[in-house]
């Protein structure tokens, strides 16, 4: 039965629950178009449009633990909703859950990471159209723009791999270049393939267990236009289907952010969504440890 306001198939309670879904309803560092406060609840909305049942892995979603905690409370700035973050992911991780975290703005992913008990012991694979690795942004540190290296600084830059860069400033160039954060551009997997492109950026994280931090708009425009700041040649929703296919087995938790309902009529909601249920029958497909 429908629960308006929360994901298709959480019905599971939080003790029962393998993964928990969460939505941080933030964009208040958006700098160009905002909105991604909408995505949360957007994307739960179109989850209802699934059959609950994968064609591909035969996992059922309706057999499958899942609780929805619904969102976070409204923050007046960035650094409120870091602390409040971190708060309410600590006991999901230390309770042994995957979470499936629902944005916002990007700003909202390094606080999931930083959540974790062991941090350090997590690679992170950063799908994303820009590299987001200013050290502050309009005067923020808590930026959507400095979110990669906040979580270079958590985790270290050899754990941290951006996948499908295509927009960045001479300044994260150059400032990168004596920090070490790896990153395939989205050229690359134009040149490569996904397959090559996602294992050399899976071979260079060393870690067990894998985060996977999805700004929508790491994918094309085309296929995704509800979105913040769209760049044009981007990945695919299949290519991105893959990453989060191969992360599966290692997977210790999918962000989804920069969903921006308004600037389409829903299509950037149903994909994410659908990425969001693409993490959890894969997980399970895999038969993930836990």
């Amino acid at each position: 039965m429908e629960r308006p306001g929360t994901f298709a198939d959480a019905n599971a309670t939080f003790e029962e629950a393998k993964f928990v879904i969460a939505g941080v309803p933030f964009d208040r560092t958006t700098s160009f178009r905002p909105g991604a406060r909408f995505g949360p609840d957007s994307i739960r909305q179109h989850s209802w449009n699934f059959e609950s049942y994968d064609l591909e892995t035969g996992v059922d979603l309706s057999d499958v633990p899942i609780h929805d905690l619904g969102n976070a409370g409204e923050f007046g700035s960035a650094a409120e909703m870091v602390a409040s973050v971190r708060e309410e992911l600590r006991p999901v991780y230390e309770a042994g859950k995957i979470p499936i975290v629902l944005g916002g703005d990007h700003a909202c992913s390094p606080p999931v990471v930083e959540a974790h008990p062991d941090p350090s012991s997590l690679g992170v694979l950063y799908l994303d159209a820009h590299m987001d690795f200013r050290s502050s942004y309009l005067g923020d540190s808590r930026s959507h723009a400095c979110s990669s290296r906040r979580i270079v600084e958590r985790v270290g830059a050899r754990n941290v791999v951006v996948l499908g860069v295509r927009s960045v400033s001479r300044e994260e160039i150059d400032e990168n270049k004596g920090i070490g954060m790896s990153f395939v551009t989205a050229h690359e997997v134009a040149r490569e393939g996904i397959e090559s492109a996602v294992q050399r950026a899976l071979n260079m994280l060393k870690t067990e267990r894998i985060y996977v931090s999805l700004d929508i708009d790491a994918i094309d425009p085309a296929y995704a236009a509800g979105t913040g700041t769209p760049e044009p040649f981007g990945l695919t929703p299949r290519d991105v289907k893959y990453a989060i296919g191969q992360v599966a087995p290692r997977l210790a938790g999918l962000d989804i952010m920069e969903v921006s309902p308004h600037y389409d009529n829903g299509n950037t909601s149903a994909l994410a969504a659908r990425l969001a249920r693409e993490a959890i029958v894969r997980s399970v497909a895999a038969g993930h440890p836990h």
